[in-house]
């Protein structure tokens, strides 16, 4: 087990096997969002792929200590993380996400945002941040924090939505201030003080579904409520139909291979980028 108390100031153990923080701050995430995605990770063809794009990253990268999984939510990431036998510290400030990791098995786990933590500056050798960026409203200010965490040649390794153009209801019911582009996400990993290693595009099968599904329909003003947004989850999450799920799984295998072979995609419906600390 990591000492969490051993670099950590305002953490204190509980009785349900985690860390709890003594005082936390707001974040920009439904509180229905960890139980509506532990709902569906285990079925979901995006999920799973997420998982499998970031598995390779880390493998062609690795980082040289604990990763820490901030935002981690209900610890999807951080169990194939740990699975293939990485240290992993799972940080989510949620009020069910944490105890959802707990229970799929994450040994450390920790309820808190990463600031208030109290980690000691330079103690963390690699954090993780899958999906979490787009959440925070001065995103440049959150990743020089990051930053200031890691340890000199410490990694961070996130994935985003791509483009702009695609927003569309999902990321306002999501909590999300935007979306990035590949030169935005490279400025503005470089102006936060980290050197890109990697930066690839994934579910390039993804942004024409995204636009006709959700872009087109939220431009013309369609609305959905929240009982029909959490009831349609499942349903594109899941892929039943194999004239469906063959050349969906081919695709897939494919994007993998391609960042097992070191070669970066310029387009995608998100972005996978590998970045190290520099001074």
């Amino acid at each position: 087990m990591i000492d969490l108390a051993g670099i950590a100031c305002n953490l204190e153990p509980t009785s349900e096997g985690i860390w709890q923080c003594k005082s936390s701050s707001p974040v920009s995430y439904p509180e229905w969002g960890n139980d509506a995605c532990f709902k569906v990770e285990d079925v979901s063809f995006w999920f799973r792929h997420r998982n499998a794009c970031i598995l390779e990253a880390i493998k062609q990268f690795p980082p040289s200590g604990p990763l820490f999984d901030v935002g981690g939510g209900n610890g999807f990431v951080a169990k194939a993380i740990q699975d293939t036998g990485f240290e992993v510290v799972l940080l989510d400030p949620g009020s069910t996400g944490p105890y959802n990791a707990k229970q799929r098995g994450i040994q450390n786990v920790v309820r808190a945002g990463l600031e208030d933590a109290g980690f000691a500056p330079g103690s963390m050798a690699a954090v993780g941040l899958f999906d979490v960026v787009e959440h925070i409203a001065d995103d440049g200010k959150f990743l020089e924090m990051v930053g200031s965490y890691l340890c000199l040649s410490g990694r961070v390794y996130l994935t985003v939505p791509a483009y702009q153009t695609l927003w569309s209801h999902e990321d306002v019911d999501a909590g999300h201030f935007r979306r990035y582009s590949r030169q935005s996400l490279r400025a503005l990993l470089e102006g936060a003080r980290f050197k890109m290693e990697f930066l690839t595009g994934f579910f390039q099968f993804l942004p024409p579904a995204i636009l006709a599904g959700r872009t087109i329909p939220y431009r013309l003003g369609a609305a959905k409520a929240r009982s029909q947004v959490l009831r349609k989850m499942r349903a594109q999450h899941e892929v039943r139909s194999a004239l469906v799920s063959r050349p969906l799984a081919w695709l897939q295998r494919r994007e993998v291979a391609q960042i097992r072979a070191g070669r970066e995609a310029t387009f995608g419906g998100s972005w996978l980028a590998v970045a190290r600390k520099i001074i």
